[in-house]
C-alpha cells in the first residue's frame, strides 16, 4: 500500500533538522506505519499503526543516523536509519503529507506513512 504513493518533495540537507523537529512536533502520538525497502531483502512493514513518539535527526558529525520512536508514554520500538542521504515528502491529492521516505547509503528506503486523523 505505501509503495504506490508518489513521493513529490525532495527536502534539502540543511533542511532536515528543522523539518523533523516540525514534523515530531506536529504528528506526535499520531499512528504511523513504518516499511523497509532493501534491493538485498525487499519489503518488510517493521510497524502498522502505532503511535509516533519522534523522529530525532542526528547531523553528520554528531552521530549521522536519524531514529523513529514508537511509542505512547515510552519509547516501545525505535528504528535507526544509518548515514541518511535523502529525506522526500508525498502528499494526497488535497497537498497534505502523508508519508516520508529516507533513503540511506546502503540504498535502503524506510517508508514512514501518516493514518488518517
Amino acid at each position: 500500500m505505501i509503495n504506490k504513493i508518489q513521493l513529490t518533495k525532495t527536502l534539502p540537507r540543511e533542511q532536515w533538522g528543522e523539518f523533523i523537529d516540525q514534523f515530531t512536533n506536529s504528528n506526535h502520538g499520531r499512528h504511523i506505519s513504518v516499511e523497509s525497502i532493501s534491493p538485498e531483502f525487499g519489503d518488510e512493514v517493521l510497524i502498522e499503526n502505532a503511535p509516533l513518539m519522534s523522529i530525532v535527526y542526528d547531523r553528520p558529525g554528531k552521530g549521522n543516523d536519524l531514529i523513529i520512536e514508537i511509542g505512547k508514554d515510552e519509547v516501545t520500538y525505535a528504528h535507526t536509519i544509518d548515514e541518511p542521504v535523502e529525506v522526500l515528502t508525498g502528499q494526497d491529492s488535497n497537498g497534505k503529507m502523508i508519508v516520508l521516505s529516507i533513503a540511506d547509503t546502503a540504498e535502503i528506503k524506510t517508508l514512514i506513512q501518516l493514518k488518517a486523523t
